[in-house]
């Protein structure tokens, strides 16, 4: 027999939840780890499957989780082994919620029997979201096939297994296990083997390692908790690591306490600001990039010598809004290219623009060869004011979305330079995609999809884009390589306050 997906399911009850589809054979299990090995090694030996699929109810172990919510296992533990990594659960997610499903991802325990209320908060305490009593050890029997582990909660932490409710829990688990089973299809047509090219250069600025690095030693030689005006950097993982460290940050300074410590982002901020903050008496380290001090300065010096500045930018970002402070008499803001041709100055002599940091090269260019074309006077920075990072990663991105059948660009939507990496593998003809990590890839974009292109925008950490190449080739064997653009060597000082201690 040859099924291309083998699918176990522990109970009866489970197996028929499964809709029967021909690209897969639904296997019962049974309870427990000796027939979990059992059905492994007999319906293994019988099927030519190219993948596994684990599938049925389990134990709620983290309090977040709740009767039906579904689990995709990022590892499998078990008493006395090993834990078993599963990342290619991790591409079920994106189908799962795209299905409206609430869905978990993390690890399940494998336990030999039904665990009870104290050893699920043992469980929990070790970062465990789930357990059940077959799938470690499926698993192990799969011998390097991907493995998907999908469970559904009948029984949240904290609650009887037999209680009054479990029969209408249990209804609803097994609609949502139907429902689930229903994406398995989609996670089975993206394995294949593929290659992914990886972009560089990709991921940390030197603007973005200073900001990081500012935080981290305020928290070091400080101690929490330490205030930080908006985000340090546009991604929610960094944010995420500093408030775990004591970081709080905040949208205004009126909620910093007077007299404590607070850090400006790397997007800087306006002269009010600054003024605000002395005012409240607070210890201000400042970790803007030294490039969009670069962009202040400029504003200063070209509204001083009376031009109508035209901003090229995005409204609200915190960026623009910085450098607006520094000249908003003088500043006209530009989104876009129609702005560029409507756009008035008092004085058609005396005219000048200044850019966001993180703009799309070709784009930028395009509004100010409009801006030039109304204002032959107009005048531009010394130097151009899209980052060396932004444009160098612009580069490497269109490089590899000429060659790839999908781009995926790591990093956050509130991330500018993130956002633009999308755009410009977009404008080479190519799918791509912006995803915070892992979970949000939808195994349906890997479909036929045999190279996948692969960067981060200058706010991603590097592990996030390691995390992302191991779900992908946890889908099928996977060739790597990397397509460098250009060597960054750039670094930036630390500010006064912190090398001075």
């Amino acid at each position: 027999m040859s099924s291309s997906l083998l699918v176990f399911a522990p109970l009866r009850v489970e197996q028929a939840a499964l809709k029967a589809r021909p690209e897969w054979r639904v296997l019962r299990s049974g309870m427990g780890a000796e027939r979990a090995r059992i059905a492994a090694a007999r319906g293994l030996a019988v099927e030519n499957a190219k993948a596994v699929a684990i599938v049925g109810l389990c134990a709620g172990v983290s309090s977040e989780l709740r009767a039906g919510d579904i689990v995709c296992a990022t590892e499998l533990r078990r008493d006395g082994a090993e834990p078993i990594p599963t990342p290619a659960s991790a591409l079920l997610i994106a189908a799962l919620r795209r299905r409206g499903l609430r869905v978990h991802a993390g690890p399940i325990f494998s336990s030999e029997h039904i665990v009870g209320r104290d050893e699920r908060e043992a469980l929990a305490a070790q970062g465990v979201v789930a357990a059940d009593m077959e799938s470690a050890w499926l698993a192990e029997a799969a011998d390097g096939r991907p493995v998907a582990v999908l469970r559904v909660v009948v029984d949240a932490a904290g609650k009887r297994l037999l209680g009054p409710r479990t029969p209408f829990a249990g209804l609803r688990a097994l609609r949502n296990l139907r429902r689930a089973g229903a994406a398995l299809p989609e996670w089975l047509d993206a394995i294949e083997p593929r290659q992914v090219l990886l972009a560089a250069p990709r991921s940390f600025c030197a603007g973005v390692e200073r900001a990081i690095e500012i935080v981290n030693l305020v928290l070091e030689r400080r101690g929490a908790p330490i205030y930080v005006r908006k985000q340090i950097v546009h991604n929610e993982h960094v944010v995420a690591e500093a408030e775990s460290r004591g970081a709080v940050f905040v949208n205004e300074l009126d909620e910093v306490p007077e007299g404590a410590v607070v850090i400006f982002s790397a997007h800087g901020v306006s002269p009010a600001v600054r003024r605000a903050a002395k005012e409240r008496g607070l210890e201000v380290i400042d970790a803007t990039c030294p490039l969009v001090s670069k962009v202040h300065a400029e504003a200063r010096r070209f509204a001083a010598r009376g031009d109508t500045i035209f901003l090229i930018g995005h409204a609200g970002h915190e960026e623009v809004e910085g450098t607006k402070g520094e000249a908003s008499e003088s500043i006209v803001l530009i989104g876009g290219v129609a702005d560029a041709e409507s756009a008035l100055a008092a004085d058609p002599d005396k005219v000048s623009f200044l850019t966001q940091t993180t703009l799309a090269v070709d784009e930028t260019n395009e509004i100010v060869g409009t801006l030039r074309r109304r204002y032959p006077a107009l005048q531009g920075p010394r130097s151009d004011d899209i980052c060396y990072a932004t444009g160098n990663r612009q580069h490497a991105v269109r490089a590899i979305a000429r060659d790839s059948d999908v781009v995926l660009v790591v990093g956050s939507r509130t991330s500018s330079n993130s956002r633009r990496l999308v755009e410009v593998a977009q404008r080479e003809g190519t799918p791509a995609y912006l995803v915070d990590d892992e979970s949000q890839v939808d195994v349906a974009w890997l479909k036929g999809a045999g190279t996948v292109g692969v960067t981060a925008g200058a706010s991603a950490p590097q592990r996030l884009v390691d995390r992302l190449i191991e779900v992908i080739s946890s889908m099928g064997d996977v060739t790597v390589s990397e397509e460098r653009a250009t060597t960054e060597s750039l670094q930036f000082r630390l500010p006064r306050e912190l090398t001075e201690q």
